[in-house]
């Protein structure tokens, strides 16, 4: 077991791509204290990627959805919590109620950004100079940091995949191990301003399938629609996985493919943790502050003047920051790679 002065507790983000930059502060914490036993309290929807996470000893799952204020719960779980004697909590999302747990299990140093006035719920509230640390990725590790400055390494997220895995997806989605595998992730969670246009999907998708490559389509139910207009413009001729998968499965899928297109997405963060040549696509978000953690990712922005704007739904309209992307724009960038 664990010296009580080694166990700390990381209050985990709630989304994909959040919770796969939060590794490079569990490693972190490893290289600075290789003793150090890392929990994550977290949804249980990302265990499975957790799991991947060799730097993480145990995940606790959070009982509640993300929004849900859930008081009585947060407290309950605290106090379970209690027996675990964590010597220190870092608490990486900004809001009231994440800081709530750590301080009801009684751990004696609790630190995270003061976020929604945390005075009290936190023993090291830390300012944030969002100017200093531009990158979420900064953000999360300066937390691990004792003088909370800005890290001059930046580990790089590597989730782990077994052969076992691998063979099992293989087996189940008729892949043929013989041609290369292009992924296609025309999702994002956030809105339509972080969307490629499903036509220049299927663009990229005929071009490669003309080449004698497999097209996968990865995302979860909420993209069936646009894994529908893709099928319909490729005569049915990608592979869609879309909605059928688990997030287990799809890590394993993604760790597959010779090369990944992607929006800003969760996916396209698990893509760059599995090492894969990837084309990463930037509308309305800003690639300076939530990149592929992957050198060789390659990322498409046109940058235009009216953007990052963060929104949901372009307040203009018309959405050239992605629709002004042409698929040979992306098919050169996978060309590139020289796959």
């Amino acid at each position: 077991m664990a010296d009580d002065l080694n166990k700390v507790l990381v209050v985990g983000p709630s989304w994909i791509g959040d919770m796969v930059m939060a590794q490079s502060l569990f490693i972190t914490i490893k290289n600075l204290n290789p003793d150090a036993q890392i929990d994550v309290l977290a949804p249980a929807w990302t265990f499975p990627l957790l799991a991947r996470m060799p730097e993480v000893n145990q995940s606790v799952a959070m009982p509640l959805g993300h929004g849900q204020l859930g008081l009585g719960d947060r407290v309950k779980l605290g106090r379970h919590l209690v027996t675990e004697s964590y010597h220190r909590a870092i608490v990486l999302p900004n809001s009231w109620k994440s800081a709530l747990v750590p301080f009801a299990a009684k751990i004696p140093q609790r630190v995270g950004y003061l976020g929604e006035c945390r005075w009290g719920l936190l023993t090291e509230p830390r300012k944030l100079v969002k100017q200093d640390l531009p990158m979420t990725v900064q953000r999360f590790v300066s937390l691990g940091l004792v003088d909370g400055g800005c890290p001059a390494d930046i580990p790089i997220p590597k989730l782990h995949v077994s052969p076992t895995g691998q063979a099992l997806v293989t087996a189940k989605f008729n892949l043929t191990q013989a041609q290369k595998i292009l992924a296609l992730c025309p999702g994002a969670e956030y809105g339509l301003a972080k969307r490629w246009l499903p036509a220049h999907f299927a663009a990229v998708a005929e071009a490669k399938i003309a080449e004698g490559w497999q097209v996968m389509l990865l995302g979860s139910d909420k993209d069936r629609d646009v894994a529908k207009q893709i099928n319909l413009l490729t005569n049915h001729q990608c592979l869609d996985f879309i909605g059928k998968t688990t997030l287990a499965e799809a890590v394993d899928l993604l760790s597959l493919v010779d090369a990944t297109v992607s929006n800003d997405s969760g996916l396209m963060h698990v893509a760059a943790a599995l090492n894969k040549p990837l084309v990463a696509i930037y509308g309305s978000s800003d690639p300076g502050f939530t990149p592929p953690l992957h050198q060789a990712a390659r990322i498409v922005s046109l940058q235009k003047s009216c953007a990052p704007c963060f929104k949901r739904e372009c307040p203009l309209g018309h959405t050239q920051c992605l629709t002004e992307i042409m698929p040979a724009r992306i098919l050169a960038e996978i060309t590139a790679f020289d796959l």
